[in-house]
């Protein structure tokens, strides 16, 4: 057995996330990062996912149940239509579009999302961030001592947000998931601030960009 087996990895499971990123007009990597997060919190909250007797029910608690991995991938032209043929949830924030898939076997995904690139989705930022939505929603803060792309940002702001879904208290949790779950990606605010004000930290796991172990990012309610 390799050192480093793990049983909870025994096939590795994951969660598609697709960006649509059109070469003329590509979205910005903070919409991104904030659509990305919503769109996981509305798979795990909708009806197909959240019944036990729904049909994303037992993938979902099967993928939960192991080390939980988010794989962000990009279409482009008639890539991202065929992506969306498939089952998921897709959310459109500020001018991103990013689509979240029921979590699988990451060796036997369909070939419409295979096919998609993982590696090279790194966009800028817009020059002045948007103020953020009306409460309630959810503050997610990046380490910014941590250089990682676009693609790997969004999954960890979708792992903080689904830290949030499931670790938060019920009824802040009910009222943000009510609202839309919106989220907002807070640049302004010292990280040692955002640390103490974490209501969750994500740690990340080490498969690509960062080492093990590191804090990639916080994430807190804020309510009215």
């Amino acid at each position: 057995m390799r050192p480093d087996y793990d049983p909870l990895d025994d096939p590795p499971w994951a969660m598609q996330l697709v960006v649509r990123a059109e070469k003329a007009d590509p979205p910005n990597h903070g919409a991104v990062c904030e659509a990305a997060a919503t769109a996981v919190v509305r798979l795990l909250t909708d009806p197909r996912a959240a019944d036990p007797e729904g049909e994303w029910h037992e993938a979902v608690r099967e993928w939960e149940a192991r080390r939980i991995r988010k794989v962000t991938r990009r279409a482009r032209g008639v890539r991202w239509p065929e992506a969306g043929a498939l089952p998921g949830v897709t959310v459109e924030h500020a001018g991103a579009q990013v689509r979240a898939f029921p979590p699988g076997p990451v060796s036997d995904l369909p070939p419409q999302l295979a096919k998609l690139q993982v590696a090279g989705l790194d966009l800028p930022d817009e020059a002045e961030p948007g103020p953020p939505p009306e409460p309630p929603y959810a503050a997610i803060a990046l380490n910014p001592d941590v250089t990682i792309t676009t693609g790997k940002a969004a999954a960890q702001c979708g792992h903080a947000a689904q830290l949030l879904l499931r670790r938060g208290r019920r009824r802040h949790v009910a009222a943000w998931v009510e609202a839309g779950a919106p989220v907002h990606l807070v640049r302004d605010v010292p990280w040692s601030r955002c640390v103490k004000e974490a209501g969750v930290a994500v740690r990340d796991g080490g498969f690509t960009e960062v080492a093990p172990g590191t804090m990639t990012a916080t994430a807190w309610l804020v309510r009215r």
